[in-house]
């Protein structure tokens, strides 16, 4: 059986949690009647003091559900050059609800609270874009990991408030973040008016994000959740997944980031320019292979042949994402396999 590193959603259900699943108490979501939903929202939303959560099936849609709450047509928010909002959800912000866009580079995807900062512009008047929002990804996902420093987005939180400007979390992998930082679910989530979770990356569960914010937002994102034809019937059947991911896959991310340690070790050690194992600090590996004379499309290619899949997310750049469903011996032979096709081509180039 081949190796699956392309991301962490490849995870598939333990007997336990399906067991879980196939136990679980249901009713009508969309009249409000699924009890485990109800006790899931309830519960994600007190770990990080929130008022309320709402359940959605994508973590894509959790987000645009957020912003539509924060932002009207013709405004803008704010993000990262490479963040998830603007690069992977194929221009939702502006299709569903006529949110326009800037964005800030940097570096690994780091936050500095003055890049968002330098180039929001809040009451705008009647002839530039206002500024609404900022939104902030943690982990970023196309930067590695990265675990965004506290103190950062709470120096960026208190400014953009001040100046009227709402925040966003893109908390996608905010339990990898949680974990790999020792920072408090509530404390990251002090911060932000809208926040995004999911639970089908590292956590596990099949199905399911949240969009957390105030009692307010979240009943009129329930509305627009309705109209995008995301209400969901028996849906506790996922949320139970979900309730059982919170119970037992958290701190055992941990060995997620061990184990892509490893990995970011092993191949600093072909050549030092392929990653800087010291900013991996999660389950994403991303390999910069303009040094090496192959290409990210050929890597996969051949990784692929020897039993292997990663991503290639660009002309130089291929990403590795480690998960519950991949253990030491496996981690031990998706070594050997990067190894050997990175030293051939280094060889060749």
């Amino acid at each position: 059986m081949a190796i699956d590193l392309r991301s962490d959603t490849v995870t598939k259900p333990s007997a336990a949690m399906r067991a879980a699943m196939a136990a679980a108490e249901v009713g009508d979501d969309v009249y409000g009647d699924d009890p485990t939903v109800n006790s899931l929202e309830e519960r994600v939303a007190a770990m990080f003091g929130h008022e309320a959560a709402l359940f959605s099936p994508t973590g894509s849609l959790a987000n645009q559900l957020a912003i539509r709450t924060l932002v009207k047509p013709g405004e803008e928010i704010i993000v990262e050059t490479r963040s998830h909002i603007v690069r992977a959800e194929l221009g939702a912000a502006a299709a569903f609800s006529g949110i326009t866009t800037r964005t800030w580079p940097s570096t690994d995807g780091l936050l500095k609270a003055e890049d968002p900062l330098a180039i929001a512009h809040e009451n705008a008047g009647p002839y530039l874009v206002s500024t609404k929002a900022i939104a902030v990804e943690n982990t970023h996902n196309f930067g590695g990991g990265t675990v965004q420093p506290i103190n950062e987005i709470a120096k960026l939180s208190s400014a953009a408030h001040a100046r009227g400007i709402a925040m966003h979390l893109d908390g996608a992998r905010i339990w990898n973040a949680h974990v790999a930082s020792g920072v408090s679910c509530a404390e990251y989530g002090k911060h932000f008016d809208t926040i995004s979770v999911c639970l089908s990356k590292g956590l596990g569960a099949p199905i399911g994000s949240l969009m957390l914010s105030t009692k307010d937002r979240v009943a009129e994102a329930r509305i627009w959740r309705k109209r995008y034809g995301a209400g969901m019937r028996q849906v506790g059947i996922i949320a139970a997944a979900a309730h059982f991911a919170l119970d037992n896959n958290i701190a055992r991310l941990a060995e997620d980031h061990a184990r892509a340690q490893q990995i970011a070790v092993a191949l600093a050690s072909v050549d030092s320019t392929l990653v800087d194992p010291t900013k991996v600090e999660t389950n994403i590996v991303g390999l910069d292979l303009s040094h090496i004379g192959i290409s990210a499309a050929d890597l996969t290619s051949q990784c692929k042949e020897a039993g292997l899949w990663i991503s290639a997310l660009g002309p130089h750049y291929a990403r590795i994402v480690t998960h519950l469903d991949f253990d030491d011996v496996q981690c031990a032979e998706a070594i050997e396999i990067l190894k050997k096709i990175l030293q051939r081509a280094l060889v060749a180039k």
